[in-house]
């Protein structure tokens, strides 16, 4: 009787940090930037950011944030980053109860995302009611939002500001600085939709 072979042992499963640093490692890429121009505009040291991106550290909340703004995204955007991946061959539909998602801060609120597995863009609901302007955001990925509830006031730099309420709608081409404030301190509500860069670094 010819014996069979034992199977190939399965290559080992990625760590939540490992795929964290694979994905902070593409937006670098994605935005031209090297390890020491990262670590300084993010104000950390070059061999810890070297470990973040290996999978060998973790960061604490405060380095992801510094992370994220220097990369021109967001820390629930970061930590969306580190879920396990499904085959991209899987056409199922995922779903996103109300309440349920990745949830975090967002420029000068909080972000839930709407999706979960393979996906071509990040769609999140956002909760703000921030009365001060803040930083404005600059990032290589289009932007699409939306206003769910109250109304904002949004500001793209040389280009002038906007008033929005209910229903209105902006869309952001890639390089276009942006930030938004409620006019007089009342929540808000918005629906943001994003391109997703990959761990390539390729936005699709």
């Amino acid at each position: 009787m010819t014996s069979m072979a034992p199977p190939a042992p399965l290559p080992p499963a990625e760590s939540s940090d490992e795929r964290l640093g694979a994905h902070l490692r593409g937006l670098r890429k994605a935005r031209g930037l090297t390890l020491t121009q990262l670590a300084e505009a993010a104000d950390l040291s070059h061999p810890f950011l070297s470990q973040l991106e290996r999978g060998l550290a973790r960061p604490s909340m405060a380095s992801l944030e510094r992370l994220a703004r220097a990369l021109g995204t967001s820390r629930v955007e970061l930590i969306a980053g580190s879920e396990p991946p499904r085959a991209e061959q899987d056409c199922r539909p995922s779903f996103v109860a109300a309440g349920e998602g990745v949830i975090g801060p967002y420029a000068e609120g909080t972000a839930r995302l709407l999706a979960e597995g393979p996906r071509r863009f990040e769609p999140l609901e956002f909760t703000g009611s921030n009365g001060a302007p803040g930083d404005h955001y600059v990032h290589d990925e289009d932007e699409f939002l939306t206003v769910l509830e109250g109304a904002i006031v949004i500001s793209f730099g040389p280009f002038g500001e906007r008033s929005l309420t209910v229903g209105d709608s902006v869309y952001c081409r890639s390089g276009t600085p942006h930030r938004w404030h409620s006019p007089d301190g009342s929540t808000y509500r918005l629906l943001i939709v994003k391109e997703v860069v990959h761990g390539d670094g390729a936005a699709v």
